[in-house]
């Protein structure tokens, strides 16, 4: 099947946004759109990961639209799986410090996140047909939402949606999780929250689904309207269940996977039906996506931990001296050090395309 260009180009956009977020010239000077939320709200962060899982699941609709339900196919799928939830646990291990020595590694991540969806929504593509998936999809919001608001905690006590021990979210990290998450009271890719986070994907693989079967006759007037009807679901439910990252909550999937819908269908009706060419250097990121994102995480940790000098580290040098004057101010030049390290990388991405070097986990 021809490649979707806009796909790769949502893809590789999405990582170009998960490093501008990652790697700021300093974290006490972060542009403020590129911050999450500290908890409840949205900002253009926020939209980074579940725009990532989305695109995952768009990939499963065209990667195992013909696959047989095989032991060789699951096994890949396991495989790749693994692959991903092992680099996610090497970046956690391997720096600073060798953390790999201490009790307190943190488990969850992003890859390992990722990793999970993927084999979880894989399975679950080869098995059921999209009516049966929608099914699935309200099942784990709607239990997710009763679960996380109603159902009490073992002490008896009522369970909030605030950042607590009294959030079934936190509770469960904190007693499975104990001492490996990225705070001592939570994790944004803890275990409960990995269940809403599954949805993002299979949503992506409906969208991906409705695009395959209307390959000639795209139905953008039904994706545009399906993608509004996803963000004004999510805002009503956000009246109920908050817009939440950190928790991944409901209306939060139902919000993100409503404008992923939106750009994604604006995309393919220029690049795919139109056939206007643009982005080639975003494309060129999104072929591969997870060597770029997985190399950005990992030179900013080595960056982050070897010195040049005393007590000043290879990044605090380059964002110091290359970024800093008396015209801008800091959090302009902590912009400029990140959309640096972005250009760096897209660059690397097109070398690497031009090479016909692709590299798959």
């Amino acid at each position: 099947m021809k490649r979707v260009q806009a796909v790769d180009f949502l893809r590789g956009l999405t990582i170009m946004l998960m490093i501008l977020v990652n790697t700021p010239g300093s974290w006490s000077y972060v542009y403020p759109p590129l911050l999450h939320a500290e908890w409840d709200g949205l900002t253009l962060a926020d939209f980074v990961f579940p725009f990532f899982l989305f695109i995952v699941g768009i990939s499963i609709s065209i990667a195992y639209r013909h696959k047989k339900k095989d032991q060789d196919t699951y096994k890949k799928i396991l495989i790749r799986s693994l692959k991903l939830i092992g680099l996610g646990l090497f970046l956690n291990t391997f720096l600073p410090y060798y953390p790999f020595l201490e009790e307190s590694i943190r488990i969850p991540g992003v890859l390992q996140r990722i990793g999970i969806v993927f084999c979880v929504v894989s399975i679950l593509y080869l098995n059921f047909n999209s009516k049966q998936l929608l099914i699935i999809s309200s099942v784990l919001l709607l239990g997710y939402w009763i679960w996380l608001a109603y159902i009490p905690l073992p002490d008896g006590s009522l369970p909030t949606l605030e950042r607590s021990q009294n959030n079934w979210a936190n509770y469960i990290d904190s007693k499975l999780l104990k001492g490996h998450t990225w705070k001592p009271d939570y994790d944004p890719e803890g275990i409960l929250s990995t269940f809403p986070a599954i949805v993002s994907a299979i949503i992506g693989v409906l969208i991906g689904e409705t695009l395959i079967k209307s390959k000639k006759k795209p139905k953008f007037s039904f994706l545009i309207i399906t993608g509004i009807l996803l963000i004004v679901s999510g805002y009503i439910l956000s009246i109920f269940f908050p817009i939440n990252k950190a928790l991944w909550s409901s209306s939060f999937v139902l919000v993100t996977s409503g404008f992923a819908t939106l750009l994604l269908t604006i995309f393919y009706y220029f690049m795919d039906h139109k056939n206007y060419q643009f982005g080639n250097m975003v494309k060129y990121v999104g072929a591969n996506a997870i060597l770029i994102y997985f190399l950005s995480s990992f030179i900013s940790k080595i960056f982050y931990s070897i010195n040049l000098g005393k007590d000043v580290t290879i990044h605090q040098w380059l964002f110091e001296n290359l970024f800093i004057n008396e015209i801008m101010s800091k959090t302009f030049s902590s912009l400029l050090y990140a959309i640096a390290v972005v250009a760096f990388y897209t660059f690397f991405a097109y070398v690497l395309y031009k090479k016909r070097i692709f590299i798959k986990v």
